[in-house]
């Protein structure tokens, strides 16, 4: 049963009755929740002194910022005026005095990161300073929030092409593009971890989907070696799309060093053998004559041939029978690599039996002939 305070009556024609005014105003200030610690509020500022801003906030009731939270917002009060609709953050519901404290910066934090999550979401285009630079990117600056671009996230046009990978010379190259403004997109917002990072690779997609999309698997291109690195070279098909040499795709040869047969600046034919994910795979061999075709018709499982030795590996030794063709030597047949290595040498010509021999897969294997003592 709901009880009647002596304060909600009043005397109408001699006989108590409710006074309405009162039992509104009570129902209403029990029906509306404060707002919790951590909500972002606004309302029209209504005083400003020297040691707090105070907000109304109906149905609230008035809003408060001051000490700590003052001190932190003194850049921004010296701008307020009475009647200025200010958005802060709630970081007490109700205090002693029975208002509600509020902090502007945070909120002004808050808003920030829920800006940053969108932009996050809507792959929005931005135009940022490159403040510094370390080995593994760029820094750089949003709304006062320091954010990470690493390399691996850089255009073809900015990314470091070292050849030799030397990490100082990585650094030397970013550092390049400090004071430089990049169109980025944001990739990660993580407010917890205060942690922003970008990509200048992302925000190209459209253009480059546009790009590519005029190439087809099969077609031959022209363009020039703009870097080399231990697993391949880069080739400028067009302003704003590069494709990949992989070492593999080099020649029909072992190719131990690409630096051995391209040169930066070099143009060079090749063909186009993927395109995924908007990357260019390109072959430059297979616009040269496939050597084993030829072998096919020169060789055979059993034949005794010569071969020279090209290359050590964890499974043996590779032993070119003539240029482009070359076959495994197993090292089963010595027992060990030390043994391996003892019995042959690299850059020598020795005899050998081609114990299988799958042209079409570019597959052979060899067996040495010479006599093999331990």
């Amino acid at each position: 049963m709901t009880t009647i305070e002596e304060d909600e009556v009043i005397i109408i024609g001699g006989e108590q009755v409710l006074d309405p005014g009162h039992v509104m105003t009570k129902y209403m200030a029990e029906i509306v929740k404060r707002p919790e610690p951590g909500e972002i509020v606004e309302g029209p500022v209504i005083k400003v002194d020297k040691k707090a801003v105070y907000i109304n906030m109906p149905p609230y009731g008035i809003g408060i910022i001051y000490g700590r939270e003052y001190m932190n917002a003194r850049d921004l009060v010296k701008h307020m005026n009475i009647g200025d609709v200010i958005t802060a953050k709630v970081v007490e519901s109700e205090n002693e005095n029975g208002y509600v404290e509020l902090s502007l910066k945070e909120a002004r934090q808050s808003l920030i990161w829920a800006e940053a999550e969108d932009y996050v979401r809507k792959k929005t285009v931005l135009d940022l300073m490159v403040k510094d630079a370390n080995k593994g990117g760029l820094m750089l600056d949003w709304q006062g929030i320091s954010g990470f671009l690493p390399a691996s996230q850089l255009s073809g046009d900015h990314y470091p092409r070292v050849t030799d990978g030397d990490k100082d010379k990585i650094l030397e190259e970013l550092k390049r593009l400090v004071g430089e403004k990049l169109s980025v997109v944001m990739i990660t917002a993580v407010p917890k971890e205060g942690k922003l990072i970008f990509s200048e690779k992302e925000q190209n997609q459209k253009e480059k989907e546009e790009i590519v999309a005029k190439y087809r698997l099969g077609s031959i291109v022209e363009g020039e070696i703009t870097g080399i690195v231990d697993f391949g070279a880069f080739m400028k098909i067009e302003e704003g799309l590069e494709g990949l040499i992989h070492i593999s795709e080099m020649d029909w040869g072992l190719v131990d060093d690409p630096r051995k047969l391209f040169k930066v600046g070099e143009h060079v034919k090749a063909q186009i053998i993927e395109i995924k994910d908007n990357k260019v795979s390109l072959s430059v061999k297979v616009l040269k004559e496939n050597p084993w075709k030829s072998a096919e018709k020169k060789y055979k499982k059993g034949d005794v041939v010569k071969g020279v030795v090209i290359k050590f590996n964890k499974y043996g030794a590779l032993a070119s029978i003539e240029e482009g063709v070359a076959g495994l030597v197993h090292v089963s047949e010595f027992g060990t690599e030390e043994k391996l290595r003892a019995a042959i040498e690299l850059g020598k010509v020795y005899p050998f039996t081609i114990t299988l021999f799958e042209p079409k897969d570019q597959r052979m294997t060899l067996s040495f002939t010479t006599e093999k003592k331990a």
